[in-house]
């Protein structure tokens, strides 16, 4: 029997249903009864992660409490920002958590790159500093001016907009990292790959999403142990 998979999700909630679609899709089943139980916390009201004035630890402490108590046995953050509270998140649950920033640098390690360029907010970029470096990865980031662009497309991708500038705006920002030295691009806010895909990119496009229902689903399936604490 499979482990059951609880998710933080809302973050924001196409993001999740995005997560949740790859999760689907990656599991080798054969019938219902194949895939795996997963329990979503899909709530949209979680605090801005990206106002230093907010406080979403809590909030994402009692989602991660509120699912194991429903019987997840193994969570995972459906949002790359929301991973600075991973440990209150694991502390609060007391359940192993798929680390998506660990696994998405994992992927760009294996994709060959010396240095990878992140997609993402600036406090995702900074999580992404620690776990590329310790795969002996450098980091390419974008300017300060671009990293505005991102932002700006990002709210526009949230307020349901995923037209085409929106779509060119954001492989123009993966392309300025790969002039900077990017040998690989991760797509480090789950909203990314809601507008671009491998064939955007000219080096190995890391979806971070993907690569978490990736991993989440040989964890559940026990073909790879359970995390460790962080």
């Amino acid at each position: 029997m499979s482990r059951v998979l609880g998710v933080l999700g809302g973050m924001g909630p196409a993001a999740t249903l995005d997560f949740l679609g790859k999760l689907l899709a990656l599991t080798p089943a054969q019938k219902d009864q194949d895939h795996i139980r997963v329990i979503v916390d899909i709530n949209p009201q979680v605090p801005d992660r990206n106002d230093p004035f907010a406080r979403p630890g809590p909030v994402l402490a009692e989602m991660a409490g509120g699912l194991q108590g429903a019987g997840a046995q193994v969570l995972a953050i459906a949002c790359n920002t929301a991973h600075a509270h991973a440990d209150l998140i694991s502390r609060a649950s007391g359940l192993p958590l798929v680390d998506m920033i660990e696994t998405a640098s994992r992927a760009a390690r294996d994709s060959g790159a010396r240095r990878a360029g992140v997609l993402g907010t600036k406090d995702a970029v900074r999580l992404y500093h620690e776990y590329i470096a310790a795969q002996g990865m450098g980091l390419v980031t974008l300017s300060r001016d671009d990293q505005a662009r991102f932002m700006d497309l990002l709210g526009k991708i949230k307020a349901g907009d995923v037209g085409p500038a929106v779509r060119e705006g954001m492989a123009d920002l993966a392309r300025a990292l790969v002039r900077e030295g990017a040998e690989a691009v991760i797509a480090g806010c789950t909203e990314v790959p809601l507008v671009m895909g491998p064939a955007d990119a000219d080096v190995p496009f890391i979806d971070a999403g993907e690569e978490l229902a990736r991993r989440c689903v040989s964890v559940c399936l026990g073909l790879e142990p359970l995390p460790q604490g962080r």
